[in-house]
């Protein structure tokens, strides 16, 4: 059975925000087609291929889209530092309206060894109880010399053969290449090493031992030993399987006052620079600005300076849920003679009636990833992601987001996220941003209203010269649209105008409670996002939305 292609008669209004404009759900768009099943997911045919062969016109016309929601961070009982059954994960999943999610155990000897082959049956068995959910199972990835990775492939017959060939043969952790600092001997090897691990995933695709592989790094700038060299080399690598980072990472309740002490940090963003960092980055960029890491926060630095090169490198969002805040489960001991290296798993969690530690919010709860597909699947969501059509959320602050740039003598839909647009150049453009308000009150309980929209654009300038730069001294906020107050759907339409160079925009925007100047100044971004107090840090009163970028590639 193939994937599932969205219905003819809801061809206008695929995107969440026309769906709810029309009283029509995204899943119940779905379930009236009757998408959802345990046999849809597992068909041949290849997801539809997301921009035409051969050199591309002027213009562009992508496809309406579906966004799915979905966490590509969530680990279990089958992580040694976790605590929950995957039947707790998927029901929470569930309550919060997730579409996918990924099961990204953390690598050691007794997952490798014992837990991979016993956390796939229980996937197995979760994807049959839970039909409407798309159950990734996936690994976190201790890169070599760096931090670490969600790696996570289509299912298939070789999808847990593929994690556990790679975990034994590539994790940095299991093979002892932890060491990254500058000048250290072995620092180029395990660089090196990590480079080889993506290539030979790439090769396990097109060879077709998996349908689809995926990697995405996980917060990127907590510990500072991403440097911006290894980032590039990860995506020069393999751009079509390394295709991003985390804007923000998980653990977004460390800070909520009163809770974990007088130093936390939102996404436990709570270290100093080691003799492993970087040096290159500044003390700042060692905590959360609204939430999300300083990388993709900072207008103008290293997100941007990779956008800037012309390649797109995509932003997700997600739980990294291990202990969930107030929660009361604890973890269950271990009888006499077992350890996580001889079982691979840890006991089932138990209930108490005491609140106990945790940072993290359920899938779902309170970090989103929205992804634009054509078809209902897991090839679809890994073909979205991977074409860069995301947007996140935080504390459910927008219901929808359909973003296109379009050249003003086409009569088509243009480009949306991720996507290219050809023109010439001096050749007017518009974008449009179509946004879908919050129609009900977040698992917190507050209706969010989204107060401003910022239009970021940068030029694209082709590969740096300085593979550890991290600036792009032409990225800045060029326009701001005030919002406060609108409900619904509506259509904000901006006018760009295609200069000398190619360039792209983002999007990007808060519920407008805490701002100020960003960290490159005020003539770059006015009103950006701003680290909050130690200690001090509610997640749900400083909530922000981000999109992927589109480019639009100037021609003579």
């Amino acid at each position: 059975m193939t994937e599932q292609q969205l219905p003819s008669w809801a061809d206008p209004a695929v995107s969440p925000a026309d769906l709810d404009a029309q009283g029509v759900s995204r899943r119940g768009l779905l379930r009236r087609a009757g998408l959802f099943g345990a046999a849809f997911a597992l068909g041949s045919a290849a997801t539809p291929a997301l921009a035409s062969s051969g050199k591309p016109g002027l213009g562009g016309h992508d496809p309406h889209l579906a966004y799915l929601v979905g966490d590509h961070h969530v680990h279990s009982v089958y992580s040694h530092d976790a605590k929950y059954t995957f039947s707790q994960q998927a029901r929470a999943a569930a309550k919060y309206g997730l579409d996918w999610m990924v099961f990204n155990e953390h690598s050691n000897f007794g997952h490798a060894n014992l837990g991979a082959k016993l956390e796939h049956a229980e996937i197995v068995k979760a994807r049959a109880a839970n039909p409407r959910q798309l159950i990734f199972q996936g690994l976190e990835w201790y890169i070599p010399a760096a931090e670490h990775c969600t790696v996570f492939a289509a299912p298939g017959p070789h999808e847990t053969d593929l994690l556990t060939q790679f975990e034994l043969a590539y994790d940095g952790k299991l093979l002892g290449y932890t060491e990254g600092s500058a000048g250290a001997a072995d620092t180029a090897r395990n660089e090196a090493h990590a480079v080889k691990a993506i290539k030979w995933l790439a090769e396990q695709r097109r060879s077709g031992y998996v349908d689809d592989v995926l990697v995405i790094a996980n917060h990127p700038l907590r510990l500072g030993i991403d440097s911006p060299h290894e980032m590039r080399n990860w995506r020069d690598a393999a751009p079509e399987i390394m295709i991003g980072m985390e804007g923000a990472p998980g653990a977004q309740g460390a800070a909520i006052p009163g809770w974990r002490g007088a130093t936390s940090i939102r996404g436990e963003y709570e270290n100093k620079p080691s003799a492993q960092s970087w040096a290159g980055y500044p003390a700042e960029a060692y905590v959360t600005y609204g939430g999300f890491d300083w990388a993709t926060a900072t207008v103008g630095g290293l997100w941007d300076s990779m956008l800037a090169e012309g390649s797109l490198y995509s932003i997700t969002t997600n739980s990294d849920n291990h202990r969930t805040v107030f929660d009361t489960w604890k973890n269950g001991d271990w009888p006499a003679g077992q350890n996580f290296d001889n079982t691979g798993k840890l006991p089932d969690p138990v209930n108490t009636d005491t609140p106990q530690p945790g940072s993290d919010f359920w899938p779902g709860e309170f970090s989103r990833t929205h992804v634009g597909v054509t078809r209902y699947g897991y090839r679809s969501v890994m073909a979205g992601l991977r074409a860069g059509r995301v947007w996140v959320d935080h504390g459910h602050l927008l219901d929808g987001l359909d973003v296109r740039v379009k050249r003003d003598c086409d009569p088509g839909r243009g480009v949306t996220l991720g996507g290219r647009l050809r023109v010439r150049r001096g050749e007017k453009l518009t974008l449009y941003v179509t946004v879908t308000s919050a129609s009900r009150p977040n698992p917190q309980g507050i209706l969010p209203e989204l107060a401003h929209v910022d239009v970021i654009r940068g030029a694209v300038r082709g590969p740096v010269a300085d593979r550890d730069g991290w600036r792009a001294p032409d990225t800045k906020v060029v326009q701001t649209r005030d919002v406060s107050g609108r409900k619904g759907t509506y259509t904000l339409r901006i006018p760009l105008t295609a200069g000398d160079e190619s360039f792209y925009v983002r999007l990007r925007g808060s519920d407008g409670n805490r701002h100020g100047a960003g960290y490159l100044g005020a003539a770059v971004d006015p009103h950006g996002p701003v680290p909050h107090a130690p200690g001090d840090g509610d997640p749900w009163a400083d909530t922000w939305f981000y999109s992927n970028p589109v480019f639009v590639d100037v021609t003579g």
